[in-house]
């Protein structure tokens, strides 16, 4: 009976190991994936204002970033617009709901695929 026991105890410490090996190799995938990918990943944002003044989209960026200031913000050029966009959300539908706050004060804002960075907990 004792050596059943034994048995049972060395397949269990066996699979711990097998697991926790696995669980490893995964971390490390996951690590290598945020290195090549910046840490991004496929999502929304809303692009609020574009124009060829510089100026003009710093300006509408740091009046957002008052007003919402729980709201990312990113400055982008593509040319030849200067291009604002806030937020960096997984569905399509957390960016709509965004938009409808923001839609009196931004009444051009549309939503727009970006590469979104993870949200800090």
């Amino acid at each position: 009976m004792q050596s059943l026991g034994l048995f049972s105890q060395e397949n269990s410490n066996s699979a711990n190991i097998q697991t926790s090996l696995k669980v490893r190799a995964l971390q490390e995938k996951k690590g290598e994936f945020h290195k090549r990918t910046n840490g991004e990943s496929d999502g929304y944002r809303v692009k609020i204002h574009f124009s060829a003044d510089k100026t003009k989209a710093r300006e509408v960026q740091t009046k957002f970033s008052i007003k919402y200031s729980d709201v990312s913000t990113y400055e982008e050029y593509q040319q030849p617009n200067f291009v604002i966009i806030v937020g960096d959300f997984k569905t399509k539908l957390e960016a709509y709901e965004l938009l409808k706050k923001i839609k009196e004060d931004y009444p051009y804002a549309f939503i727009v695929k970006s590469k979104i960075r993870p949200t800090k907990l």
